[in-house]
């Protein structure tokens, strides 16, 4: 590197510092602002908000993903009931509420 400082003037050395001594101003500033307890909570809630939002995201996926393939059990290509899965399933249900009842009258009586 050069030695420039027998070519520039007294006035060029003061700009030169009056501008390193703004940018060096403007640098404090913003570690400032960095450091700053209510900038660090701020960041550290929009991360949590981020990671809540992608976990939802992802467990919003996967139930929806689980509901359309019980869907698919009992609906054909169009849409339509599948009867041949949707009685059996029913007449189980029923059984199940049938003897959680009887149960329930037992204990009662």
């Amino acid at each position: 590197m050069a030695d420039t400082s027998d070519t520039r003037t007294p006035a060029q050395i003061e700009a030169d510092i009056k501008r390193r001594r703004a940018v060096l101003a403007e640098t404090l500033d913003e570690i400032g602002v960095r450091v700053h307890p209510k900038t660090i909570v701020g960041d550290a809630k929009a991360k949590i908000v981020s990671n809540i939002d992608h976990t939802l995201g992802r467990a919003y996926v996967g139930v929806n993903r689980a509901v359309s393939d019980v869907k698919a059990q009992f609906t054909n290509e169009e849409g339509a009931p599948r009867l041949e899965r949707i009685v059996p399933v029913a007449l189980v249900a029923a059984g199940l509420v049938g003897l959680l009842a009887l149960g329930t009258r037992r204990r009662k009586g």
